[in-house]
């Protein structure tokens, strides 16, 4: 257990630093990203603060879908916006264009070891895919449909108030699922003693909801 909550509050602080990374690198962010600049922009709100209340509000979706989030997914709402702003504060704006790729690429992959972690660790997915997840369960759409339709819109709100549509956008969108089906397997703990010893405690913790397959799209969204 120890092991599990270290490596879900590591998983979900790099998490957010990975997307300050991204967004400091200015070449597109991810659909939900996007809308959170966005939204920054227009009322002059934090971007973890930000991060913060969209969070919140995917969640209180999760009540008409009866969706039970577990522990991981409501430190996900709380942590990983103040783990971005922090980021955002130490990482400079405006850098030349090989630096700003770097950056993407580095956070790119920081965000997949993110998810691998905060995932693997057991404790339920983030409240957006959680969305989807639900999403899916209750009209029987395929979970690409929901998501793809979802992220659409959240997209075009994002850029229609300002947030950075570009190639990394695109980018994000094509690699982060098949990243994060290579770590979130490689961090994964089964907590099968936990389950065996206390199995009402181990659904507490975890909720109901299961994870979006990783070639999806990222599930720790």
């Amino acid at each position: 257990m120890t092991r599990r909550v270290l490596q879900l509050l590591i998983g979900l602080f790099l998490y957010g630093i990975a997307i300050a990374m991204i967004v400091r690198g200015a070449v597109g962010v991810a659909p939900w990203d996007v809308l959170t600049q966005g939204l920054n922009l227009r009322t002059g709100i934090t971007f973890g603060l930000i991060t913060i209340i969209v969070g919140a509000i995917v969640l209180l979706a999760w009540i008409p879908l009866k969706q039970r989030p577990g522990v991981g997914t409501i430190l996900n709402v709380l942590l990983v916006g103040p783990s971005a702003d922090i980021g955002l504060a130490f990482i400079p704006a405006d850098l030349d264009l090989w630096a700003r790729i770097l950056l993407f690429a580095g956070g790119l992959l920081l965000l997949g070891v993110a998810s691998g972690l905060y995932i693997g660790a057991n404790f339920g997915p983030g409240p957006r895919d959680g969305l989807m997840t639900g999403i899916h369960r209750v009209t029987g759409w395929p979970i690409w449909v929901g998501r793809t339709g979802v992220e659409l819109v959240v997209l075009g709100i994002g850029w229609l108030l300002g947030g950075n549509v570009g190639v990394g956008t695109v980018l994000f969108a094509v690699l982060i699922g098949p990243i994060c089906g290579v770590t979130i397997p490689l961090f994964r703990i089964a907590p099968t003693a936990g389950k065996a010893q206390a199995p009402e405690v181990e659904a507490a913790l975890e909720g109901d909801v299961q994870p979006s397959p990783p070639v999806v799209d990222s599930p720790a969204n």
